[in-house]
């Protein structure tokens, strides 16, 4: 769960997660919506993958991302059961 909250604290991966939202992209598609390198896009590709948000899958020359829902649903659940805790001391 570290890794999703850790992912999640860059503004530029959530903008990814964002993208994603609407459809699944490829690599470059995803790049060319942001004002810096291609390794650098790869590099925050990378983090959410680690993190389980996004998966991809090869498409001829292309990596293909999209959301991984099942991590965010479970990262919610969580927060979820701590403000019920929460509210059950008070």
């Amino acid at each position: 769960m570290n890794r999703v909250f850790h992912a999640l604290d860059d503004p530029t991966r959530r903008r990814i997660l964002e993208l994603l939202k609407k459809r699944d992209m490829a690599a470059g598609d995803i790049a060319s919506e942001f004002n810096m390198t291609k390794p650098s896009i790869s590099h925050h590709l990378d983090i959410l993958k680690q993190a389980g948000l996004v998966v991809s899958v090869r498409k001829g020359q292309f990596q293909v991302y999209s959301l991984n829902l099942t991590v965010l649903e479970e990262a919610l659940s969580w927060l979820i059961g701590l403000n019920q805790k929460s509210k059950r001391k008070s």
